[in-house]
């Protein structure tokens, strides 16, 4: 079935686009071009151009018109590191600035609820557990670039831990904080890693096609103290195509298991430990 005018043009540019015929940085044409060029009033024109904007293949610059988006260089993030390491907000932010590359990070939204099944399970707590909820949007370079929500049973906060309800970064970090104020400290974490389809809310946020082209990797890192009890699961979701992973097994050098101090080619990142937020 023919689709409608405005859609039949997006996907003629977009194949031009992934053929590499409209290149990284290119212009696509002025709006009196394309109507010209396609037969099209200005308002399909306008249609195709937005098709093209909400799936992040295209962008408007003021005053100069609309370019093909420049290739994302993918961030390396390395699962793997020291246990006791909270690789928070600040750290997350001075790595990803060592590599020339913008980092930019959303203040935590917090709130406080019962937690779902799976997370009172993670937490071995109760099904009327109540937890705090951190959640944080990433940003390289002003892309969306990955979601962290780490949660925490509330008993943390009624023993003292109180910074955890507070919307704003922890300077320390969280895992640090905790360490000092309670004396809890992160001897250990388990990863799983999960591809799945972005929900709406991930595809919209992240600007992801909706013809499922692009799927999420997610994370869920739960942290244990000494004492072998769980007491914080962090949830992170990053889009495949602008993220890398890497396990280091043994003795690495250091060139593949640091991120350099000055690079200009792909970032690599350090743990993605959920004691970010």
């Amino acid at each position: 079935m023919v689709g409608p005018r405005y859609r039949q043009i997006a996907e003629d540019l977009r194949d031009q686009i992934e053929l590499g015929t409209l290149a990284p940085g290119d212009q696509l044409g002025t709006e009196l071009e394309l109507q010209e060029r396609y037969n099209a009033s200005r308002n399909t024109v306008r249609d195709a151009v937005k098709w093209l904007i909400i799936r992040g293949l295209v962008e408007t610059r003021p005053g100069q018109g609309t370019f093909v988006r420049p290739e994302i260089v993918p961030f390396v993030t390395t699962l793997t590191g020291d246990p006791q390491a909270g690789r928070d907000g600040p750290i997350y932010l001075s790595e990803v600035a060592a590599s020339r590359r913008t980092p930019m990070g959303s203040h935590p939204r917090v709130e406080v609820r019962r937690a779902d099944a799976w997370l009172a399970e993670a937490l071995r707590a109760g099904a009327d557990t109540t937890v705090v909820t951190r959640h944080q949007r990433r940003f390289i370079d002003g892309t969306p670039w990955s979601l962290q929500t780490s949660y925490y049973p509330m008993n943390l906060v009624e023993r003292g831990a109180v910074g955890l309800i507070q919307a704003s970064d922890l300077e320390e970090g969280t895992v640090e904080y905790l360490r000092q104020k309670l004396g809890i400290s992160q001897v250990g974490y388990r990863d799983t890693v999960t591809v799945r389809p972005p929900d709406n809310a991930e595809a919209d946020f992240f600007r992801l096609p909706d013809d499922g082209r692009v799927a999420v990797i997610e994370t869920r890192r739960t942290g244990f103290g000494a004492d072998g009890a769980p007491f914080r699961v962090t949830v992170s979701v990053y889009p495949a195509d602008r993220n890398t992973f890497a396990v280091n097994v043994g003795v690495v050098p250091g060139e593949f298991a640091d991120p350099p101090a000055a690079s200009t080619g792909p970032a690599v990142g350090t743990e993605a430990d959920a004691g970010r937020v």
